[in-house]
């Protein structure tokens, strides 16, 4: 959300009349942050769940005065506003994870297909040598057979895509010390690496490492009475690709041996979900110190 009001300030983006604006959608407001700052404009952008307005009705001018007064007063919740290059990474992971995800639904369309003609497979990983072998000598009726060829070759497409994008922003990040310092996580690699750099940004605007695994939706939530505290499931608020990633890293023996054994250690006392969503903050934690420092030393500590 944001406002834009007279003065040299603009409240978290809006219109260039200088007068009061209406709201931006958070993904849309590029072009209106960079149009102001280069007018020599401050702008804000506000925090929607920090500037909870109950359930009261949606008023764009009533909305975009109240914003301003909650500056005035210093209470108004900003989110970060991403440098330009930031911005353009995001939308070059983004895009790629994007396709990686339209590339898996076609790939279950021909396990879909195989079932409708009752052909198992024969391995593991359909879309690997023994797989393709299989799928080059399935007997199946046209119809069927016409669509699993098309599938192949759509699903050849995006792969060249995604090796495209891949090459274009490890080009980006190359020598980017926060960047190589991350993939020394064990489960980390050059994929989840990008996600991590391109979606958290600059980490020092995160106070703590805690304050990174809030953002990722990953803190449990908290009920409290007097002295009494209930932790719940986590939150699942922020970066939904930031906590994918910390959860794909840690999943399965993934994670290194120290992770892996506090995994089996809360496993035994809390479940695997649980286990699994406490140890990507872990993961996290090594995230935070690895792009704020440029290396991790308890890592480094341990390979020496």
């Amino acid at each position: 959300m944001g406002t834009c009001t007279s003065g040299s300030e603009v409240r978290a983006g809006a219109t260039t009349d200088r007068k009061v604006g209406t709201a931006l959608r958070s993904d849309t407001y590029y072009w209106a942050v960079d149009l102001l700052q280069e007018e020599g404009l401050k702008v804000h952008l506000a925090h929607p769940a920090g500037n909870d307005w109950g359930k009261r009705r949606v008023n764009d001018e009533r909305d975009a005065r109240d914003l301003a007064d909650l500056l005035r007063l210093g209470r108004l919740a900003e989110a970060w506003i991403a440098p330009k290059e930031t911005r353009e990474l995001r939308e070059l992971v983004r895009y790629r994870y994007k396709l990686v995800c339209l590339r898996t639904g076609l790939k279950a369309q021909v396990h879909a297909v195989m079932a409708k003609e009752g052909v198992l497979p024969k391995v593991g990983w359909m879309f690997g040598p023994g797989g393709n072998e299989q799928l080059d000598h399935m007997e199946l009726a046209e119809s069927y057979s016409l669509r699993v060829s098309s599938l192949r070759e759509l699903i050849a497409v995006y792969d060249a895509e995604v090796a495209r994008f891949d090459r274009d922003i490890h080009r980006r990040l190359k020598g980017d010390p926060g960047y190589e310092a991350i993939q020394v996580i064990p489960g980390v690699g050059k994929v989840l690496g990008a996600i991590f750099v391109a979606e958290i940004g600059d980490v020092t605007h995160f106070k703590s490492p805690e304050a990174l695994s809030s953002w990722a939706g990953l803190a449990p939530r908290h009920h409290k009475s007097d002295t009494k505290v209930i932790r719940g499931q986590i939150t699942k608020m922020g970066s939904k690709l930031v906590r994918w990633a910390a959860i794909e890293a840690v999943t399965g023996r993934r994670g290194g041996t120290k992770l892996r054994e506090d995994f089996h250690n809360i496993c035994e006392r809390r479940g695997k979900y649980k286990a699994r969503a406490a140890v990507a903050r872990k993961l996290l934690t090594l995230v935070y110190y690895g792009l704020r420092d440029g290396e991790i030393r308890c890592l480094a500590e341990e390979a020496s």
